[in-house]
Formats: structure tokens, C-alpha cells, sequence
């Protein structure tokens, strides 16, 4: 049976906990990523959301719908938050809107709101 030398072992652990760390680094490095681009969509979709319907509170409506929006939807919308949103942006945020899961989320949210 070979042996294996104590800085062998040692070198395999150093080499797996560099690579646990680093994964972990990637994954950190997405989750906020990934904030930044629905905050910015969320400011997008508030003010689609401010426009369309007058009166209705945006924000628990804009949690829906960025919640019912896909990942490519999300950066899509966010980049609106630099270049201005077009009539193209809005359609989108309301198409998603429209989503049976944004829906109930919507009405979810509404009869909260209204102390249900």
C-alpha cells in the first residue's frame, strides 16, 4: 500500500478549501449581481407601474412582477434604468404582469393591503 506524505494530504486539503472558497466567492458574487439587476428593474417596472395605473401603490405590485419575470426579463428591464423605458419596456413589464403567477401574487398582495 503506497503512502501518502502528510504535505500531500496537507496540499489536497489547502488545494479543496481553495476551491469551496472560490465557488463560494462565485455564488456571493452572483447573489449581488443579481440584487443590483432587480433593484434597478424594480425602479423601472415602479415607474411602469406609477404611469399605467395612477393611484395604486407600485411597490408591492413590482415585487410580483419581478418575481414572475425570468432572469433575461430582469436584465432587460434594469437596463431600461439607464436608457430610458420605451414603449417596448412597459410592454414587457405588463405582459409579465399579466402572468397567472404575477396575478395572484397581485391580488395576493391587494387583499393584504386591504387589511384581508
Amino acid at each position: 500500500m503506497a503512502r501518502v506524505s502528510v504535505a500531500a494530504t496537507y496540499r489536497r486539503v489547502l488545494i479543496g478549501g481553495a476551491l469551496i472558497a472560490g465557488l463560494s466567492a462565485c455564488g456571493a458574487a452572483r447573489d449581488v449581481a443579481d440584487a443590483l439587476a432587480r433593484d434597478r428593474a424594480k425602479t423601472v417596472v415602479n415607474s411602469v407601474v406609477a404611469e399605467r395605473f395612477p393611484g395604486v401603490n407600485p411597490a408591492p405590485v413590482s415585487d410580483c412582477i419581478i418575481d414572475a419575470a425570468s432572469a433575461g426579463e430582469i436584465i432587460s428591464i434594469a437596463s431600461a434604468a439607464g436608457t430610458g423605458v420605451t414603449q417596448s419596456t412597459a410592454q414587457e413589464v405588463i405582459e409579465i404582469a399579466q402572468r397567472p403567477e404575477a396575478v395572484q401574487c397581485i391580488a395576493q398582495n391587494s387583499i393584504t393591503l386591504l387589511g384581508g
